[in-house]
């Protein structure tokens, strides 16, 4: 009648694959969040942009019923491209996101005032996602304060 003492193979395992697990889990996180800001990068750039930029007739419409005519259109195109180039950019991630999600706040303040609400969804939608991304890469805004500081 003798017991073995020795670990059983589930215990081991366990613990020895948690930390693995874990650096998995991470990894797979920041990959995610890396795709979720191309994806944005991707839609602020050509899907919202663009039409401003180019002038396209849906965008001019919505600009010039506003009263904001083409300086207004050009304007928030710039804007949104920046902001869509920023997300890009590993030091100004967290600042484009904030950037990007103020703009769609006023862009639902302007759904609801001057459109009757049509379409005031998309800025609340894409504010999630946004604030997402500014919270989870918050540490970018202060290495970006860093280099500030640092230039003469």
């Amino acid at each position: 009648m003798s017991e073995t003492t020795a670990p059983r193979p589930s215990a081991v395992s366990a613990t020895s694959a948690g930390p693995r697990t874990l650096t998995a889990g991470r990894r797979r996180g920041r990959i995610a969040l890396r795709g979720l800001e191309v994806l944005l990068a991707l839609f602020y750039g050509i899907a919202s942009a663009l039409p401003k930029l180019i002038a396209h007739p849906s965008a001019a419409e919505s600009f010039d019923k506003l009263g904001w005519g083409d300086t207004g259109m050009y304007a928030i195109g710039v804007l949104e491209l920046a902001g869509a180039i920023a997300l890009l950019v590993p030091v100004l991630r967290s600042v484009a996101a904030v950037s990007l999600g103020a703009l769609m706040v006023g862009a639902f303040i302007v759904t609801i005032v001057a459109f009757d609400g049509e379409n005031a969804a998309t800025p609340l939608i894409l504010l999630v996602p946004l604030g997402l991304i500014a919270w989870a890469r918050r540490d970018s805004a202060k290495d970006l304060a860093r280099l500030v500081r640092r230039t003469p």
